[in-house]
């Protein structure tokens, strides 16, 4: 499978999966997950995070950004059976994702990069997408150049080497979208087993 669009730093496959599967896959995720919404803490203020969300991987794999901690739960089937095909296309291999669940367009993920220290220096985050099409932007953290993406169910984003250092991304919030989005960002962890 080649991709759509293929740069240094990004490459997108679009329609990985034809629409029925990616119908599956979605509602089986979507019962099946146990969604959280935890706090944040931005600024010296603690509100609920503006989604919900579940980390998943390998036993000690933890994770924490924005001074959420968080442990994984095991591999659920239907994740394991998307993260065999993610590894696929990657040609690597990951031990954790991080699983956003987006009701409507009131839901979003602000400006940020997936650059907390137990991702190491230049991670390889690899976004996949099921539900309503949502907007995925980039902003260069040097330059403010601007790009954005239009991500539809069984669409593959894949963020390589530069891209957490040099480049900001959000999911905006959006009065058009009326229908749920579930977005896995699978990484590789690397973390001591006791840290939290």
């Amino acid at each position: 499978m080649s991709p759509d669009i293929d740069t240094k730093q990004i490459s997108l496959y679009k329609n990985t999966f034809p629409q029925r599967i990616c119908t599956t896959l979605f509602n089986k995720l979507y019962q099946e997950i146990p969604w959280s919404q935890p706090q944040i803490t931005l600024f010296g203020k603690t509100h609920p995070i503006p989604r919900q969300q579940c980390w998943m991987g390998d036993e000690h794999v933890n994770y924490s950004y924005s001074n959420v901690q968080m442990k994984p739960i095991p591999w659920a089937d239907t994740v394991s059976f998307i993260k065999r095909f993610v590894e696929t296309i990657c040609n690597t291999t990951f031990n954790s994702v991080l699983i956003n669940l987006y009701r409507d367009g009131n839901d979003s993920n602000g400006w940020h990069s997936d650059n907390e220290k137990e991702l190491g220096t230049h991670p390889l985050i690899a976004s996949f997408n099921l539900g309503e099409s949502r907007a995925f932007k980039l902003k260069n953290k040097t330059t403010k150049e601007l790009y954005a993406y239009q991500l539809d169910a069984g669409d593959l984003l894949i963020m390589k080497k530069g891209v957490q250092a040099e480049w900001l991304h959000t999911i905006p919030k959006t009065k058009k979208v009326k229908q749920p989005r579930i977005n896995l960002t699978f990484r590789s962890i690397y973390s001591e087993p006791d840290r939290f």
